[in-house]
């Protein structure tokens, strides 16, 4: 049986729930953006709705990309809970080190992430 190495989970939650917080803001920010915009021809031209538009499909893809990341620090949360983080999700070996300082919401170890 191999060794599981410690790892110091405090540290890495407390950076996932920053990170959790800092998302949560983003999208509180934008939250206007992501509004339907208005048709009213009185009020805008047709290049400005256009824009406007725009605009609104960028916001709401871009909190699509929010949403996914929470899954995933919230899933890191979960695993830290259940005292499986740092371990692959996909084989059971251990995530590096290093890749957990860079993203201690990834769930892989980098092997199983290049499959």
């Amino acid at each position: 049986m191999v060794k599981k190495r410690k790892i110091h989970t405090k540290v890495f939650k407390k950076r996932l729930l920053a990170m959790r917080e800092e998302l949560e803001q983003l999208s509180e920010v934008t939250e206007d953006a992501r509004k339907p915009v208005e048709l009213d021809q009185t009020m805008v031209g047709r290049l400005s709705r256009m824009d406007a538009l725009q605009e609104q499909a960028m916001q709401l893809a871009t909190e699509g990309r929010r949403h996914a990341e929470l899954q995933r620090i919230d899933a890191a949360i979960q695993r830290i809970v259940d005292g499986e983080f740092g371990e692959c999700v996909s084989c059971g070996e251990d995530i590096e080190p290093k890749r957990l300082e860079y993203d201690p919401s990834i769930p892989t170890c980098i092997d199983c992430a290049a499959l």
